[in-house]
Parts: C-alpha cells; structure tokens; sequence
C-alpha cells in the first residue's frame, strides 16, 4: 500500500518558528548568470497569477494557522503583496480561496470581490473557497456564479479532516458537474497518492475544468520510490483529459530546507510540463505559502531558469496566455 508523503497542510503544521526562520534566512541565491536571464525575462513577460493568497485576519479566521510557522500567523494584505512581487511583472492576479473557517466562506467571497472590483490593484478574479460534499453547496455555487469576478472554487482535499476519496461521493460529483454547468472551474489540492481519485472525479463531469495545484503536491526530496512512480502514473493520466490541467505551484515549499536550488526543483516541474503539455499548464506564486523557502521573486527566478531553453511561445503561455483561456478571464 502507498503511504502518502507529508502534505502541504502538514508541512505548515510541523514547521517551527526555527524552521520557518532558517528557510527564510538561508535560501540560496540564484549565480550572476541566472540572475541575469531572470531580470531579463521578467521585464518582458507579464504574469498573470493564478494562486494568490491573501488574509486579513481582523476579517477573517483561518484555523489551519494555529499550527502553521509563527512568520504566516499574520495578515497578508494586497499591499504587501504588491511589495513582494515589486521585481516581477504582474499584470493580473486570479486569489486563491485561504481555506477560512466552515462559517466564513461567504464572507471571504464578498471580501475578495471587493477587491477584484476596485482599480488600484491587479486582481481580476477570484477562486472562492466552498464545501462541495455537503448539499447546500449548490445553492452556494448558483449565488456566486453571477458574478464575474468569480471564475472558480476550491476545496483543500488533503486536510486531516477529507479523507481519501472524499471526491468521489455522489454529492461532491453531483455539485462539480453543476460548476461545469455555471462555467466556474475546480482547482484540485490534494495528497500526491490520491491524484487518482481527481482522475476519476473528472472523467465523470468531461464538462467541468479542473486544475491540479502544485504539481500534484509531490515534495522534490525525500520522497518514496513508489509514491513517485503511483504520482507519474496518475499524472500521466490526468494530462490525457481534456478538462484537466496543471499549476505550476508551491514546489519550492517541498524543497530541503535552507538547501535548494532551481536544479531541485527542475525534475518534478518538467515532468509535469512535459506531461501535460504547453497548452494545459499554468504559473501561480502560491505567495505567501511561498516565503517559508523563498520570496516570490526568488520562486519566480527559479521557474524562469528552469525554463529558460524552452521557447518564449512556451513562457508566454505557462506565464500568461494559457491563465486567462482556462480560467476565463480576462
């Protein structure tokens, strides 16, 4: 049987104020020569976003941080992000739901809007958080399509809290063949061994977009033999779908602490960019998750150099183009 690798939720949680501070202080810096086709690159290619977190926590409650690293149990705010990314050329950002407390979903959705409707930041469009498995989620679903600052949802499926196959009960299908229906995507997070269960779920709703974070959650060290080989397995079958896609997302937060380099994190993000092909993948800065291994700019550098060979046709859609077709925005 496969064991699943620690998560993402779980790294957060294990993480002590010493680790946090180590990774922050500690991470490598990219040689001149890297450095150099990154500034380069990121002059000219805009960026739209695609998983931008944000909390302010004097509006919302995010339970998960009670065990996360002490340097997230803070807000997050749009200017503090407009200030990490001040290197890297943003043209649009799509918010990725924060996984809020149960009771406060509704509130984070009209929060995010709110954002998405002023003009003095790059937001255009939010992933709002929602609770698929329970049945009042459709008339949830219904109210939040209308508006069009809202392109998707998303549930994180690797909490202690949704077990495995959680995706496949009939009410969680029912509810994601209804986002197909309104035109609102599903963004999959969820443990490297279960990718085949995301599989399954969207071979039966061919309707509806789904798109599978973070490379499919796979940590890039310490991981075992069996669990790659069941991950690649699953993955290849996911790129095989045409409403399947895949972000380009949160991997440097699997990397050894203090101890990485864009070299790390290559094997994993080929893989998956050249599985799912130039057409189906997307970047997202996964900010400020992020900061736990490197600042933005410093996971955006990495990404470039990683890429550097592949054509600037290749760039623009992993780093813009293809956000905006699959997420329907623009």
């Amino acid at each position: 049987m496969i064991e699943n690798h620690l998560n993402r939720r779980q790294f957060l949680q294990t993480g002590s104020a010493a680790l946090a501070g180590s990774m922050l202080v500690h991470t490598p810096q990219l040689t001149h020569a890297q450095e150099t086709y990154a500034v380069s690159e990121k002059s000219k290619t805009p960026i739209v976003d695609t998983h931008q977190h944000l909390w302010n926590l004097e509006i919302l409650d995010l339970p998960w941080l009670e065990g996360a690293p002490e340097t997230l149990q803070h807000s997050f705010l749009m200017s503090d992000y407009l200030v990490a990314t001040r290197n890297v050329n943003i043209a649009k950002t799509i918010y990725m739901e924060v996984n809020v407390a149960e009771d406060e979903k509704e509130k984070e959705a009209d929060h995010v809007i709110g954002l998405a409707e002023a003009d003095d930041n790059p937001m255009v469009a939010a992933i709002i958080g929602g609770l698929p498995h329970q049945t009042e989620f459709a008339d949830y679903a219904r109210k939040y399509a209308q508006s069009k600052y809202v392109c998707g949802v998303r549930n994180v499926l690797h909490d202690p809290d949704r077990p495995k196959g959680m995706c496949l009960e009939e009410t969680f299908v029912r509810n994601m063949k209804l986002l197909g229906e309104l035109g609102l995507t599903f963004d999959l997070c969820m443990r490297p061994g279960e990718i085949g269960d995301g599989v399954k779920l969207a071979k039966q709703c061919p309707e509806t977009q789904f798109i599978i974070d973070h490379c499919g959650n796979m940590p890039v060290q310490g991981f075992e033999p069996e669990l790659l080989k069941s991950w690649q397995e699953s993955m290849k079958a996911a790129a095989e779908l045409d409403n399947v896609a895949c972000k380009i997302s949160g991997i440097v937060v699997t990397a050894e602490k203090g101890n990485w380099t864009a070299d790390d994190l290559a094997p994993h993000m080929n893989f998956c960019m050249d599985t799912f092909g130039e057409d189906k993948i997307v970047f997202g800065g996964d900010w400020p998750v992020c900061t736990l291994s490197a600042t933005y700019q410093q996971w955006a550098e990495a990404l470039f150099e990683v890429v550097k060979d592949r054509s600037d046709e290749f760039r623009k859609k992993l780093f813009h183009d293809n956000a905006l077709k699959i997420y329907g925005v623009s």
